[in-house]
């Protein structure tokens, strides 16, 4: 049986190339053509050509001449509006694709940035379940989510561009597959224990002196002269010193994948994925060692966006 079907596949592949190379994954941008567009009749469309079917009888029956002219231009009126079912998808040009970023199992925000030269009105868009309605005047920039169920590299799924405009009588449509893979992060594990620091990182530490002022406290020997309050202190029989906000140091945490041999592969992942969170929570600094890979100590949306992509493309 898989082996009549795959001769059948093949020749469907030298008989109707244009039909079936749709299915494989292009690159951008994507131009839809006349080559690529396909047009049927509607449920719609299939009663209303019944009923025209109908009242020719009718018309032929009764040699109702007046009758017989209404069918023919309702005719006309519905062949017709296949040219403009048509036109709303040719030239149609998907230009790229960005993606945001998601955790494994979290909808995955894409922004397809469609063009054409024309106007186009009522075009909609199927994907993964999820359908899009929207009119261009040059440019749109379509948002959709796409599930996600595991990290790593997901290929984008086939993209369905449908019209009935304008009269509902036929559907014009076309698919999208673009040659296109988007980079899904890992899930964290809910809880867990913290990183474990080296044993000499809070003697390596030194207290930093803050730039803001706290408060003026009473002169005690030993205070430097400059941060005597010279203005207040006039106003006082004592001396007055300036007291400044000392914020608490925070140590660097190193990740290391290493550290973590007890646990499995996966277990690994997701909890360098929570301490990679807490830290940039707490804006802290930190750095990932990876069996292939080192990242230097850092912080910040870049340096968190670096490290979990980098964890989700482990193999």
């Amino acid at each position: 049986m898989r082996a009549a079907l795959r001769r059948l596949a093949q020749f469907a592949e030298r008989r109707l190339p244009a039909l079936t190379r749709l299915r494989r994954p292009e690159p951008l941008p994507i131009e839809l053509g006349r080559r690529r567009i396909y047009i049927v009749p509607t449920a719609f469309g299939l009663g209303f050509g019944v009923l025209l079917l109908v009242m020719l009888v009718g018309a032929l029956n009764y040699a109702n001449n007046a009758a017989l002219l209404l069918t023919c231009m309702l005719g006309s009126a519905a062949v017709a509006s296949m040219l403009p079912a048509f036109r709303t998808l040719d030239g149609l040009r998907l230009r790229g694709i960005r993606a945001g970023h998601a955790l494994a199992g979290e909808p995955l925000e894409l922004v397809l940035d469609f063009a054409a030269q024309r106007p186009r009105e009522s075009v909609r868009l199927d994907c993964a379940g999820e359908s899009l309605a929207f009119a261009l005047q040059g440019t749109a920039e379509l948002r959709l989510r796409l599930a996600t169920s595991r990290r790593g590299w997901q290929p984008l799924p086939r993209l369905k561009l449908w019209s009935t405009w304008p009269l509902g009588l036929f559907r014009a449509w076309s698919w999208l597959h673009p040659q296109q893979s988007v980079l899904v992060w890992p899930r964290p594990e809910t809880a867990g224990p913290p990183p474990v620091l080296p044993g000499d990182a809070r003697e390596r530490l030194r207290p930093q002196a803050g730039e803001e002022l706290a408060a003026l406290r009473d002169y005690r020997r030993g205070d430097a002269p400059r941060h005597i309050a010279w203005k207040a202190s006039a106003r006082h029989h004592d001396l007055l010193v300036k007291d400044f906000d000392r914020p608490e140091p925070r140590e660097s945490w190193r990740l290391d994948w290493q550290a973590l041999r007890a646990l499995e592969r996966e277990a690994r992942i997701a909890r360098l994925a929570r301490w990679l969170g807490e830290a940039e929570a707490q804006g802290r600094r930190y750095s990932l060692q990876l069996p292939d890979e080192r990242i230097d100590t850092g912080s910040g949306p870049a340096h968190y966006a670096r490290c979990m992509s980098a964890l989700a493309v482990l193999p």
